[in-house]
């Protein structure tokens, strides 16, 4: 039966590329020997879990239960593959981790067993939103993350600029850098169309908006030509092409290390790796991270909440063992030992759980704005909007290339509605 989607959220990747690894595979991703009644195998992504926490864990299940727990790291490169065979298959995998946007398309597959006995536990209901289908939990929430604006404190000093606190502030900045140093003021590319959304739900808007039983783009609105214009108003400042993203090239290690660069928004693994990219050139890194700023200084601005879920296999092995062990892993008390081993560095999943980051890191500046989520559309559909070549993307840089934007909104708004209501 097809189910429909009653909330949404949306995710990225973890925030800082930590180390991790269990009792399993090697991180090539072969599936394990789930089923014995001895055993329990749990798939974790590759950087989302350190391996104290896990060893830690899986100690206190296998000493409570009398079992032994296998987990086996995943990469993210062709996961979904993974999954959808793992999920076809009697006992494979008891229990996996899973990004928040990929979650409903499993669920609506029927791969992913009801959680619904965990329905009343303190979520952060962000979170939560991307795990729960017509009021049935087929995940819970394991943690978040979203990016913020990194800074290099050197390139501000000299130029006399202050951190901002809201949209106008952070225009001042910029021109201040401009006007007083050769560096350039901030790198944007210019279809990070994550970055964009999060300027559209601060005028209240969203790429897509339910019609009925379906979805229609929403791009030619005010909301949406207001979003884009605080986004060209940015990338003015850049030198950046118009028709790239951030990752084509790295922002972290092929532009940041090599340039001149004041500032730029990103990732905690990709100040991680900027970081890592400069020290290894011989250079010293020192920067500073502030979130995303709102149009006032009460408000900051929407921001990309990324994450995992984690949910058991329908055709688990060991269903009931799984379950414990999910409950376990996500429980207050194992939520908060989670975040302690992340330095406070990513968003928890319950709200009786605290993160105190080091003041002045990226943590600090990334947890502060965790709960101004822009929630782009979790349906299945949404996979097919991001596919290559990307309709958000595409306006983004028509706009950005003097092209009328009501003109190309349009032309991307009929491109979204066909594409999100493809199964």
């Amino acid at each position: 039966m097809k189910r429909t989607l009653m909330a949404a959220l949306s995710v990225t990747a973890m925030t800082a590329a930590l180390a991790a690894c269990g009792t399993g595979d090697d991180g090539s991703g072969s599936s394990g020997g789930g089923g014995s009644s001895d055993s329990l195998t749990v798939w974790l992504m590759d950087g989302s879990a350190p391996d104290s926490w896990v060893t830690e864990l899986n100690q206190a299940f296998e000493a409570e239960h009398g079992v032994t727990v296998d987990v086996q790291i995943q990469q993210w490169g062709g996961i979904q593959d993974r999954l959808t065979t793992a999920l076809s298959e009697d006992g494979t995998v008891d229990v996996m981790e899973i990004g928040n946007t990929q979650t409903v398309g499993y669920a609506n597959t029927g791969g992913l067993a009801d959680l619904s006995e965990l329905r009343d536990e303190p979520w952060n209901s962000n979170m939560l939103a991307s795990a729960e289908i017509d009021d049935t939990l087929y995940a819970v929430p394991w943690y978040g993350a979203n990016r913020v604006v990194v800074y290099d404190k050197r390139i501000w000093a000299e130029a006399g600029a202050e951190v901002p606190t809201t949209r106008d502030e952070w225009i001042t900045a910029l021109e201040t850098i401009r006007d007083n140093t050769d560096a350039e003021p901030i790198y944007l590319p210019g279809q990070s169309y994550y970055v964009l959304g999060g300027f559209i739900a601060d005028e209240g808007g969203s790429f897509a908006v339910e019609d009925g039983d379906e979805w229609k783009g929403s791009l030619n609105t005010p909301e949406g030509e207001a979003g884009m214009e605080f986004y060209a108003e940015l990338q003015s400042f850049s030198d950046s092409p118009t028709d790239n993203d951030e990752a084509s090239p790295q922002q972290s290690t092929d532009i940041v290390p090599n340039g001149n660069v004041a500032s730029w928004i990103g990732l905690g693994w990709e100040a991680n790796g900027a970081i890592t990219a400069i020290e290894e050139a011989g250079g010293e890194a020192d920067f500073g991270y502030f979130p995303v700023p709102g149009k006032t200084a009460d408000q900051l601005g929407n921001v990309f909440l990324g994450g995992s879920n984690l949910a058991v296999n329908e055709r688990a092995g060991n269903p009931e063992l799984a379950r414990e062990w999910l409950a376990l892993a996500t429980s207050q008390e194992w939520a908060q030992k989670f975040v302690d081993a992340n330095g406070g560095g990513v968003v928890p999943n319950r709200t009786d759980v605290t993160a105190n980051p080091e003041a002045g890191s990226f943590a600090e500046a990334m947890v502060a704005s965790a709960d101004v989520g822009f929630l782009p559309p979790l349906t299945t559909g949404w996979a097919n909007v991001e596919a290559v070549p990307n309709p958000i993307k595409e306006l983004m840089t028509a706009s950005l290339n003097g092209e009328d934007y009501a003109s190309a909104a349009q032309a991307a708004d009929s491109e979204i509605t066909t594409r999100i209501n493809r199964e």
